[in-house]
Order: structure tokens, then C-alpha cells, then sequence
């Protein structure tokens, strides 16, 4: 029989504040932290706003911040989430295996030094053409050998092994938008067979950089309403025209369930349910008749022993995109049939805009604090109903409600779909 699995451990860096408190109590108020972009400067892109992390560094968790001068935007924030997961869920104390201690993370790609690569780019032009010697030339002469490695999506996964002694399982997955529901999904995998008694698990991004950005323009992707950019991510709603990118790291503990209970640790919720599939359709657009989603939801339902009916509230992936929000719909409505215009579903992204890899671990946080608190959060900018996306969105403002099954659903550019389902522990 397969070991449950647990959360008693949380930590979250994001556009919304620096801890899940925070977070949280900003969602439940309907608040943004979408805003002009100051990373760089933006003001010729097609879009100039983001939902950045801002006024934090690593000595916020007693890092040195020397340590991390050369280490990654994402490796930093990974650092802080993971940091307090930790402390919240005291397993450094309690004498574990460090061969039992596992890393698993969805993580993108590091931040980019696009000054450097600029200034090659530069020197590499002549009259006459494009000099690759001269370019490589000055590559060698601006860039810096730490922060490329950083480049590489496994360090931020090597750096907590560091940090934590974690000397089991250490994986990084990169499914882009479900990177870090797949992690979590995986890691709870580990522990259920035994390869693991626990896993920090969780993800990390930072596209907000021109190259990032200039990628999701020409996917025409992103709102470009710059001139209101808190109210750009409206998912759902019919003038929706594109997601606000954001960045951000979130973490959670996952422990074997009679560890947890053996020493008396604080239990979040229990993970019931984990689906995994792929549209095998096309890179950028989910299938239309979400045959992909359909199938993950109703994996991650069968993988947990519950009917739809059980379910409480459902975490969307609800970019704002014309198509997402679509098809979200029509799955929803096929996996929950009659139950559907009666299941409360929001998406928590309208506020603190689209975490790409860390998107997913940042709304299954958000779950559990549904679940502990019996408060559902809004979809924010909600104002023009649209035909096509016709269920129960809580718009605009939390909703007092009971909470013990929530379900979560993050869907990835390249036909990713990962569902996990969570639950109230009542020991």
C-alpha cells in the first residue's frame, strides 16, 4: 500500500509580498502586484508592465547576500521560499537521514546577463558583416563563469541540496507553466514508494527580462494594456487579451504521513491526487477540446479515491488568454458535468500575475490556505461576462465558504497538464 504524503511545510516569495501570510491576506483582499516594469528598461517593448518581486534579498532569510551575488534572480528566490518551508516545518531538528531528504523543483532557465550579451552583440558588428572572433572575444572578457553556470535550470535544485544537506533524490523538471505541480506530483511519488521520507519540493522563475519578454510578445502572449496595468490580467472575463508575466519562488515540505504524526508536526492538508498528461496537439495552444485537461483532472481525482462532487474549489490555470480560459472552461464542465455551475474556481494569477515555473507550487499553496481558512480567493477584473467562459469564477472579491477538497490545475506551453488535488487532514 502506498505511504500518504503530507504538507507541513510552506514558503512563498512573490509579486504579492515576501512570505505566505502576506500573500495570502493580500489575496483575500483583492489586491495586485502588477506594476510598471523597473527590472529594465521596458518602455519600447509592446508591453511595459510585470508583476515583479520587489524590496527583497536573501539576507531576509540570514543568507549572506555575498554568497549569492553571482547566483541566480531565481536561485535567490528559491533560496528564501525553500528557507522558510523549512522553518515552518522544523525538519532540520529532528535528527532525519539526509539520505532520506530529497530535492525536487520545476525550475526554469536562469536570469539573463542581456547587458553583457548586449555589449558582444556590439562588438561583434562591423561594415562588413557580423565578426564571431570579435564577439567571443568580448564574451570572454564580460561574462562572468558563476553567473553563467546559472543559466542551467538544476541549480537552483543544487543549491538547497547544499543548504539543507538533502544528499536524496534531486531532480528539476522544466514542463514549462506545470513545472513545479509536476514536481510536487513527482516528489509525492517518491515518498509514496519509499524512495524518500521527505521532499522540499516547489519551483522558481524570472523571465522578466528582454529577452523574456520579447519571447512571449512574439508569442503574443502577454496583455499589452499599458495604461492600466492592474487591470490587464482578467481572466476569463471577454476582454481578456493576455497574461502579466511575473516571477517569484514558492516551496512546500512534503512528509511521509507517520513522520509527520510522530512527531507531532503541523499538518497543512494531505496530497490525495496527482495527474500528469500531455495534449500532444500543439507547442503553444492547448487542444481545443481540452482532451488533455479533461484526462489530467479526471487522473488526479481517480489517483485521490473522490468523485468531482467532492471537490470544493478549483485553482484554475486562468492565464487570460483568449484560449486557455476557453478551453479551462469546457474541461471544467466535462470533468464536473452537473456539479460544474455549482463548483466555486478562481484564478489567483489576476492578481499576482503568471510565475511560468512557479506558478503551479504558488496556487497549491493557495489551496491549502483555502482549505485552512474556509475562504475562497477572487478572480480580480472580472467585469464582462463572456459566453464562452460561463461557470462560477468568485469574481472580484473572497468568498466565505467551506473548503476540504481543493483542486489545482496547471497547464504548460507544449501541452503539459498536471492536476493535483489536496485535502483538510483530520489525523
Amino acid at each position: 500500500m502506498a505511504r500518504r504524503v503530507v504538507i507541513t511545510g510552506v514558503g512563498s516569495i512573490n509579486p504579492m509580498g515576501h512570505d505566505v501570510a502576506t500573500v495570502w491576506q493580500g489575496l483575500k483582499e483583492s489586491q495586485s502586484g502588477v506594476g510598471p516594469t523597473t527590472i529594465f528598461d521596458a518602455g519600447s517593448f509592446p508591453t511595459n508592465f510585470s508583476a515583479e518581486v520587489k524590496n527583497w534579498s536573501v539576507d531576509a532569510v540570514g543568507e549572506d547576500v555575498s554568497t549569492w551575488e553571482f547566483r541566480g534572480r531565481h536561485s535567490r528566490f528559491a533560496a528564501g521560499a525553500a528557507r522558510q518551508a523549512v522553518s515552518d516545518a522544523g525538519i532540520l531538528d529532528i535528527g532525519l537521514d539526509p539520505q532520506r531528504l530529497g530535492i525536487y523543483l520545476g525550475s526554469g532557465e536562469g536570469s539573463q546577463d542581456f547587458d553583457s550579451f548586449a555589449a558582444m552583440m556590439v562588438a561583434g558588428l562591423t561594415e562588413d558583416g557580423f565578426d564571431v572572433a570579435e564577439f567571443t572575444r568580448k564574451g570572454l572578457e564580460a561574462l562572468n563563469p558563476l553567473f553563467e553556470l546559472e543559466q542551467e535550470p538544476n541549480m537552483p535544485a543544487a543549491h538547497l541540496a547544499a543548504m539543507f544537506n538533502a544528499q536524496g533524490p534531486n531532480c528539476n523538471c522544466l514542463t514549462a507553466c506545470a513545472a513545479s505541480s509536476q514536481a510536487i506530483g513527482e516528489a509525492t511519488e517518491l515518498i509514496r514508494r519509499g524512495d524518500a521520507d521527505v521532499m522540499i519540493s516547489g519551483g522558481t522563475h524570472s523571465m522578466i527580462h528582454p529577452l523574456g519578454v520579447t519571447g512571449f510578445n512574439l508569442l503574443t502572449a502577454l496583455s499589452q494594456r499599458n495604461d492600466d496595468p492592474i487591470a490587464a490580467s482578467r481572466p476569463f472575463d471577454r476582454l481578456r487579451d493576455g497574461f502579466v508575466l511575473g516571477e517569484g519562488a514558492a516551496m512546500v515540505v512534503l512528509e511521509e504521513l507517520d513522520s509527520a504524526k510522530k512527531r507531532k508536526a503541523h499538518i497543512y492538508g494531505e496530497v490525495l491526487g496527482y495527474g500528469s498528461t500531455a495534449d500532444a496537439y500543439r507547442i503553444t495552444d492547448i487542444h481545443p477540446e481540452g482532451r488533455g485537461a479533461i484526462r489530467c483532472m479526471r487522473m488526479a481525482l481517480e489517483d485521490a479515491g473522490i468523485n468531482s462532487s467532492d471537490v470544493d474549489y478549483v485553482n484554475a490555470h486562468g492565464t487570460s488568454t483568449q484560449v486557455n480560459d476557453r478551453v479551462e472552461t469546457r474541461a471544467c464542465r466535462a470533468v464536473f458535468g452537473q456539479d460544474a455551475d455549482k463548483t466555486p474556481i478562481s484564478s489567483t494569477k489576476s492578481m499576482m500575475g503568471h510565475l511560468i515555473a512557479a506558478a503551479g507550487v504558488t496556487e497549491l499553496i493557495v489551496c491549502l490556505m483555502a482549505i485552512r481558512d474556509n475562504v475562497l480567493p477572487p478572480t480580480i477584473n472580472y467585469e464582462n461576462p463572456d459566453p464562452d467562459c460561463d461557470l462560477d469564477y468568485i469574481p472580484n472579491e473572497a468568498r466565505d465558504a467551506s473548503c476540504r477538497i481543493a483542486l489545482n490545475n496547471s497547464f504548460g506551453f507544449g501541452g503539459q497538464n498536471i492536476t493535483l488535488v489536496v485535502g483538510q487532514f483530520d489525523g
